[in-house]
């Protein structure tokens, strides 16, 4: 028993204070103390005030200005006490540590907490998503890249689909969607977005999306939601699966030979977390995840096309404009009016009658140089050999394809050039400069017959065999076979 105990008890049989104390070894002063209280009922701790006078003082009524301007301020500008304490210092002499500085800042701010203010615990229905962007790294052909990771999160289930590209347009979120959605078979009746960012632009209070997500909506009837930006509880599930999917799935970076690749290894990998067992509801993810499935919507029969049609006019090199970036259509579409499809990795241009010219890999950010196919220089290379020396077709081709056009002469650097233009047509222009290389090894004229038709063969896959033939064979026609006797006068021919 505690020693108040004691003393209470005691105290109830009437024994005297000096008495009590005498028994228990104790001050009276410590007995007339608990043998006088009477509540002992639980009370909340007292603060505890810090000893000796605070480094504040004196300054509290100027930070007590400034935080209380701020509650007009957008809440990205207010002041941090990290703010505060350097205001001080350079506009009010201050000489304290940033310590007091911060608990001063923090006292004012619980005190001044507007009633509204926190996080509620917001409850999702089966069939809708939650869809945001992070940034990861991985290792796409050897080099080290910042890619977009794309992330699909459904709330009601806890499962999260992620892929990975090299932006963040309105393509490359279509796309996303329509993997995801391909893959589970089912469109999602809600989508949950932060912003607009890839798929339209905000303007205050009203977001404003770009038509192709618009048709986007239109072709799987899904609904779109956009939550407060400053707000991320709103859509805290994919939020969290941002960092998560980021430190389970991408760490170490992944490797893979193409960005296609690497999605697919993601794909497979947010497949196996569907095993795992709800972190709330006790029930394995996958389980859930079909009730999430069942409460969406059924696909149409085909798939959403993700690309953006612009018209653009060519320069007077035949050069095109497109997002910041110069794509070479080639020099014979100079000054034409031609369309531009906008997919999330491909750029390509169709003439007037709608019909692909160029294809090119997508660039995202800017980019220092022309982006240009080496097939669109071989025409003007044709019609103006003499600019081969300084093309920027020369360094892209063999050393024996590459020398054999600088020792040349106009005319017949103008004829191979007119071959491997002609065989890249029907072959494309790797097989037909990889068929050229390979009947200047053999010693070979490249004609424009011959080289189109190795150049197709090395595109079917269907290329000849390297190798030392013995032709010895054949002697025996030199030989015997060649022999003949004169019947009239037995002499050997």
């Amino acid at each position: 028993m505690s020693v108040q105990e004691n003393i209470r008890t005691l105290d109830s049989h009437g024994i005297a204070g000096r008495e009590i104390a005498r028994r228990l070894g104790v001050s009276r002063d410590a007995v007339v103390k608990y043998t006088g209280q009477r509540d002992y009922s639980p009370q909340p701790p007292a603060p505890m005030a810090r000893p000796a006078g605070s480094a504040m003082t004196g300054f509290e009524t100027t930070v007590e200005e400034w935080l209380s301007e701020d509650q007009r301020r957008p809440r990205k500008q207010r002041h941090t006490a990290k703010r505060v304490f350097d205001r001080l210092v350079a506009e009010r002499g201050f000489t304290g540590s940033y310590s007091p500085v911060q608990r001063f800042v923090k006292k004012w701010n619980d005190l001044h907490r507007q009633a509204g203010e926190g996080f509620t615990e917001l409850v999702w229905p089966a069939g809708t998503a939650q869809v945001d962007f992070g940034q990861a790294e991985a290792i796409i052909g050897g080099l080290r890249q910042v890619l977009h990771i794309f992330v699909v999160t459904f709330p009601f289930s806890n499962m999260r689909f992620v892929q990975a590209y090299r932006g963040e347009t309105a393509e490359c979120v279509c796309h996303g969607l329509r993997t995801v959605f391909d893959h589970i078979g089912a469109a999602p009746r809600h989508l949950v977005f932060d912003n607009a960012t890839g798929i339209g632009r905000r303007v205050g209070t009203k977001v404003v999306e770009t038509k192709l997500f618009g048709a986007f909506k239109l072709h799987y009837r899904s609904e779109s939601r956009y939550c407060n930006p400053y707000s991320g509880n709103e859509k805290g599930n994919v939020e969290n699966a941002v960092g998560f999917l980021r430190r389970n799935l991408m760490v170490p970076e992944p490797e893979a030979a193409t960005l296609q690749g690497l999605n697919e290894v993601l794909m497979t990998r947010c497949l196996a977390l569907a095993e795992a067992t709800h972190y709330r509801k006790g029930l394995p993810i996958s389980e859930l995840f079909a009730q999430d499935v069942a409460a969406s919507l059924a696909l149409p029969g085909v798939g959403f096309d993700p690309v953006r049609y612009e018209s653009r006019t060519a320069d007077k090199k035949g050069n095109l404009l497109i997002d910041g970036n110069t794509y070479a259509a080639g020099s014979s579409f100079h000054s034409r009016t031609l369309t531009v499809g906008l997919r999330h990795d491909v750029i390509e241009i169709l003439d007037e009658q709608s019909t692909p010219v160029r294809s090119f890999p997508r660039a995202f950010g800017r980019q220092t140089e022309t982006i240009f196919g080496p097939a669109a220089l071989l025409p003007l290379l044709v019609t103006k050999p003499g600019a081969w020396s300084h093309s920027q077709l020369r360094p892209l081709v063999p050393g024996p394809v590459r020398d054999w056009l600088d020792k040349a002469t106009a005319t017949n650097r103008r004829r191979l050039l007119s071959a491997v233009d002609a065989a890249s047509g029907s072959a494309g222009f790797d097989a037909a400069i990889t068929a050229a290389d390979m009947l200047i090894q053999r010693g070979d004229t490249p004609e424009i017959a011959a080289l189109g038709m190795l150049a197709r063969r090395l595109a079917g896959g269907t290329s000849p065999a390297v190798e030392n033939v013995d032709l010895s064979v054949y002697d025996i026609f030199t030989a015997d076979a060649f022999t003949t006797v004169n019947t009239l006068t037995g002499e050997i021919a």
